[in-house]
């Protein structure tokens, strides 16, 4: 019995710490903001995080790339006034970030702006 109950407080243990750690924003660089112009391929109003898909304007002779972004929680983004259906796949946006530091195509999302509703969010 003892060695059940040591096992399962080490688990806990365990799990507690990757829970703490995947709240951390260490991974994203505020000094650095971008600004990312493209079309949503798609909107996650899930729990713990929101997450936006944006395939970026391709430059001249290149291809768009496909952008991850984080923002915060549904409830949190619900009292700045997002809804689940603030933005549409297939939207034109126009999105500042905090990138990862990592250089991956991923980001903290800061403000999103919708030219064609003519909205400003902030994340």
């Amino acid at each position: 019995m003892a060695t059940r109950l040591v096992t399962a407080i080490a688990v806990t243990l365990a799990c507690g710490g990757a829970a703490l750690a995947h709240h951390s924003s260490a991974m994203y660089d505020p000094s650095k903001l971008m600004t990312l112009r493209g079309t949503v391929t798609q909107f996650r109003w899930t729990n713990p995080h929101v997450t936006i898909s944006v395939m970026t304007d391709a430059a001249p002779g290149e291809e768009g790339q496909l952008w991850i972004l984080e923002a915060t929680s549904p409830g949190n983004l619900s009292r700045d006034g997002w809804t689940r259906t603030s933005i549409a796949q297939g939207s034109r946006i126009e999105v500042v970030i905090a990138p990862l530091r990592n250089g991956d195509h991923g980001g903290w999302c800061r403000t999103v702006k919708l030219p064609d509703a003519g909205r400003m969010l902030e994340c």
